[in-house]
């Protein structure tokens, strides 16, 4: 694989093993029996007796303790290469993801990875809980940019749910040409790219393209909260499709609420009309949120969350309101068409 574009080779050693284990996040006693009892990865040792790892081989043992902590035995791991880890790990946390309890809005966030050490990072146990209910999925890994450009394995991705992540050191104008190319390649919408240094006119020329731009540091949280924005390209239609699965559609028109907020207060107790005020104002709340949502995409995670909220909350009213209704002998007729 080419590595013209980096300033280190991902192939040639540089971390020792103190390095390797915190960036992978367990202890340097385990790596060294992985690599005595199982050899997990062999890297080669300096004259002083210091054994360096590549970042291939770091990103290796992220992904073997990833899927440790997913309950696979070491043992079963260590003769797979890279490619069946890492479409184990994906299988594992998409499998956790449908028997969360939790899951309210489900969601498989894509990556194509640019990057070995990159895609390390992303692979660790501790970055992928920042995502929290969305399921996290690397479907290939590319040493540097000639690599992906060069390669004949091409993913076939959902350009609605996958996003390109790019880690370059320095992108000169033509490192911003073949980014802009491999895009296209891969025909994917979404791109991040975590920079060191580059020029206003090729940061312009990539924001231009719909790439969202981060100079180094950036934290776990503000990397994983720019991946998950591709979850609402279309706000419009994860809105409906979070109202169609997971919250019930309207039981009762205005015209019933407003019945109900005036019956007298002297027959019965003010519950009805108290929850029936509750109902509209959730549900205007809710109409207000789905509005927000289509018309403004920057604020798209905040006011989909929103709505789901009021939406969950009105449906839950609406329960409460057809107890107190057959308590009472309110009459609740009138409902209006499921959405």
């Amino acid at each position: 694989m080419s590595s013209a574009n980096n300033l280190s080779d991902p192939h040639q050693g540089r971390y020792r093993i103190g390095a390797v284990a915190k960036l992978a996040g367990l202890p340097v006693a385990t790596l060294r029996v992985w690599e005595r009892r199982y050899g997990v990865v062999t890297p080669p040792k300096t004259e002083g007796g210091h054994r360096l790892y590549s970042d291939q081989e770091v990103l290796k043992v992220t992904l073997l303790k990833s899927l440790t902590q997913q309950g696979h035995a070491i043992s079963t791991l260590a003769d797979m290469d890279m490619s069946s880890l890492q479409s184990l790990l994906n299988e594992s946390r998409q499998a956790m993801q449908v028997h969360s309890a939790r899951q309210v809005l489900p969601a498989v966030i894509s990556l194509v990875v640019v990057g070995y050490s990159l895609a390390s990072r992303i692979e660790t146990q501790k970055f992928t809980l920042t995502f929290g209910r969305a399921s996290l999925k690397v479907v290939q890994v590319f040493t540097d940019l000639q690599d992906a450009l060069s390669s004949a394995e091409i993913p076939q991705v959902d350009d609605a749910s996958t996003m390109l992540v790019l880690h370059q050191s320095s992108v000169q104008t033509n490192g911003a040409d073949d980014i802009l190319r491999l895009q296209r390649q891969l025909q994917v919408s979404k791109g991040l790219l975590i920079y060191r240094y580059a020029s206003e006119s090729v940061l312009q020329t990539l924001k231009d393209a719909g790439f969202l731009l981060r100079r180094e540091p950036v934290s776990d949280t503000d990397l994983s909260d720019i991946m998950q924005s591709v979850l609402f390209v279309d706000p419009s239609r994860h809105l409906s499709q979070l109202s169609a699965k997971t919250i019930p559609a309207r039981r009762y028109s205005d015209q019933v609420l407003q019945r109900v907020a005036a019956i007298p207060t002297q027959v019965l107790c003010e519950c009805p009309r108290h929850v029936a005020e509750l109902i509209s104002q959730l549900s205007s709340f809710e109409k207000y949120s789905s509005e927000c949502l289509n018309s403004s995409q920057d604020d798209a995670k905040l006011h989909a969350y929103l709505s789901a909220v009021s939406g969950t909350a009105r449906a839950l009213f609406e329960e409460a309101l057809e107890r107190v209704a057959k308590q009472e002998g309110i009459d609740l007729s009138e409902r209006i068409a499921t959405r």
